[in-house]
C-alpha cells in the first residue's frame, strides 16, 4: 500500500519576477527561503522553476534547487502540475491570494545529497501540495511510504 503521510519538511520558495522565454515558456528564478518541519534550513539563490504553460493555463514545473539543512546540502528536483479553473489561474497569475482549495497544485520530488546524516533522502520518493503566494511558493512535502 502506498501512503504520503509523514510530514518531512515546508518549503518557502522565494521567487523573482518570471522570465518570459516565449508565449508558452517561462523561467521562475529562485532567490532564496526558508524550510521549516522535520528539517530546518534555507533554500539557497540560484535555482529556477522552468514553465510550460498549457493553452488552458496549465503549468509543467520542473524545478531544481539546492536545501542549505543543519545536516548538509541537499539537491531537489522537483517535477509537477498546477491546474485549475481558467478565472483561478487568471487570479494567480496576476499575483492575488488565492485559496489552494480552488486549484490542484502537487509535485513530485526526489532528492540527492551527499551528507552522510541525510544519506536517507536519497531513497525517498515525496510528493507535494502546492500553494502560490505573491512572491513565495509554498511546498508542504510529504515522503512516499
Amino acid at each position: 500500500m502506498i501512503t504520503a503521510t509523514n510530514a518531512l519538511m515546508q518549503i518557502d520558495v522565494a521567487v523573482a519576477p518570471p522570465v518570459e522565454v516565449s508565449a508558452r515558456r517561462r523561467c521562475i528564478p529562485i532567490v532564496g527561503g526558508v524550510v521549516t518541519g522535520a528539517f530546518t534550513g534555507e533554500v539557497l539563490a540560484g535555482g529556477a522553476d522552468w514553465q510550460q504553460i498549457g493553452a488552458d493555463g496549465t503549468l509543467e514545473i520542473e524545478a531544481r534547487y539546492v536545501l542549505a539543512l543543519a545536516e548538509g546540502r541537499v539537491e531537489v528536483e522537483s517535477r509537477g502540475l498546477r491546474a485549475g479553473p481558467a478565472d483561478v489561474l487568471a487570479r494567480l497569475a496576476r499575483g492575488e491570494a488565492v485559496d489552494p482549495a480552488l486549484y490542484y497544485f502537487r509535485t513530485a520530488i526526489r532528492f540527492k545529497t551527499a551528507a552522510a546524516a541525510l544519506d536517507r533522502l536519497n531513497r525517498v520518493l515525496a510528493v507535494s501540495h502546492g500553494q502560490r503566494l505573491a512572491n513565495t511558493v509554498r511546498l508542504t512535502v510529504y515522503e512516499v511510504t
